[in-house]
């Protein structure tokens, strides 16, 4: 479908996705949660959303949503969005299709400060 092929190579990261779906709505969370914008396309709010979703499925997406695409290549469903992120490659991916320009892992450490409740002394 022209559309798909249009929005694809228009846009780093694409997501095709339903509004209703909440493996659709935490695919869409962890992408910008790198600082990414991906286009989100909601299938289930277009008119001609079961024409997408037949062109996802005939493109290899099963299921049909979330489908994600970053670089022009598609990547995959929730799985193995996820999958990627567990492995550290999906910033990367982001990198490469530059959806994103910086991506660092920082070690956040606490410091546990005591309580001063512990250590008040009445004056006598």
């Amino acid at each position: 479908m022209e559309v798909l092929a249009r929005l694809i190579a228009e846009n780093p990261v694409v997501i095709f996705s339903k509004s209703t779906c909440c493996m659709s709505h935490t695919v869409k969370a962890l992408i910008f949660s790198f600082g990414a914008n991906p286009a989100v396309i909601e299938i289930d709010k277009m008119p001609n959303g079961h024409q997408i979703e037949r062109a996802l499925i005939q493109l290899g997406c099963h299921p049909s949503v979330p489908a994600v695409f970053i670089g022009q290549q598609f990547i995959g469903g929730a799985d193995k969005v996820i999958g990627l992120n567990i492995q550290n490659k999906l910033a990367q991916l982001l990198l490469n299709a530059k959806a994103i320009f910086i991506w660092a892992s920082y070690l956040v450490t606490m410091i546990v400060v005591p309580s001063c409740e512990n250590h008040i002394h009445e004056a006598v």
